[in-house]
């Protein structure tokens, strides 16, 4: 097994999952107001001090996903972020992409930005003692999105980064996004994830990306939040593990989930009922939550450190959640333990 494919097993290990913790500078900001904090770049850094100097984060976590900025920062005692969260047992990872510009001619749809200089920044990555990399690329759905043109542009893009990545000996986190804003049924999201997802994939095996050493950030397929429709656990778990049976390769070495927009205790639900559904998955199933994994620390948290244990506990509480979830082991009575 090549060293990129064990960095990829170990992402996905038993009974862990990757924290997605790379909130761009803009997103941190709205979520910090929200919380009444004001958004430094030194606030930020005590922020993420706080939740990845959590105790035992450890057990339940095997990577993080950096933004640049964290990338670069030291905690309180001097030492890297990166080299800390190493020491620590989770392996350090980065947000490759540097966001989003309006597609040319479709001004609703978004075309993800820094392809230009990824090379360049993934040798950067590498000094910083960086393992894996991770591109987004969001598909909007409505009564004609996402259009043939967003789904080429943004597939192609995809595959540049992994093919990159590869190149440059990251592990790539494939992360193709169809949004949950909209009116769109779990019928529509389906097909629409399904035909992203197989184009992708296409598209990687034809560059020569080995699918061994990348890892699959999919959503899982809902009905768009204004439609008005609530699905089950199980309508979502089994429309979920029928788009992947039927798109992923078996080679793949996981798969971890985003929480796109649904709250904590939703985004573990749904990941417990997927896990029970795949139980024959040829693929791992896990998470990578950003805002269902640290929204309750946040509230919590609101930039004081006197708050911090409480926070992460919260934390703590939220990541063995999904790692029960993962294991499809999960119960929400497990809420109030």
């Amino acid at each position: 097994m090549s060293e990129l494919a064990q960095i990829a097993k170990k992402l996905v290990a038993p009974k862990k999952g990757v924290f997605a913790a790379d909130w761009s500078v803009g997103t941190a900001t709205k979520h910090f107001e929200k919380n009444k904090i004001e958004s430094s770049e030194e606030n930020r850094r005590l922020y993420r001090q706080m939740l990845f100097s959590t105790p035992k984060m450890e057990e339940y976590i095997s990577g993080v996903i950096l933004h640049s900025e964290t990338a670069n920062q030291r905690m309180d005692g001097g030492k890297p972020i990166p080299n800390y969260l190493n020491d620590k047992g989770i392996i350090p990872g980065i947000r490759a992409d540097e966001g989003y510009e309006e597609l040319e001619g479709s001004p609703k749809e978004k075309k993800t930005k820094g392809i230009e200089t990824l090379d360049e920044r993934l040798q950067e990555y590498k000094k910083l003692g960086l393992k894996f990399t991770k591109w987004r690329a969001p598909f909007l759905i409505d009564s004609v999105r996402p259009s043939k043109e967003a789904i080429e542009v943004n597939t192609d893009l995809l595959v540049k980064f992994a093919s990159l990545s590869q190149k440059n000996g990251f592990v790539p986190i494939v992360e193709p996004e169809v949004l949950l804003d909209g009116e769109h049924t779990i019928t529509k999201c389906e097909a629409v994830t399904k035909e992203i997802l197989k184009i992708t994939f296409d598209k990687l095996k034809e560059k020569g990306v080995v699918f061994e050493e990348i890892l699959l950030k999919p959503n899982m397929v809902l009905p768009g939040k204004e439609s008005g429709v609530k699905a089950t656990p199980t309508e979502v778990a089994s429309s979920t593990f029928r788009t992947l049976i039927n798109s992923v390769p078996g080679e793949v070495s996981g798969i971890v989930f985003l929480s796109g927009g649904q709250t904590p205790k939703e985004a573990t639900v749904n990941l417990n009922e997927i896990v029970k559904t795949s139980e024959n998955a040829p693929w791992e199933l896990t998470f990578s939550y950003a805002r269902a994994l640290q929204y309750p620390a946040i509230e919590i948290y609101m930039g004081k450190r006197e708050n911090s244990k409480k926070a992460q506990k919260a934390l703590l509480h939220r990541a063995k959640m999904n790692s029960l979830a993962r294991q499809g082991k999960y119960d929400v009575r497990m809420e109030e333990e």
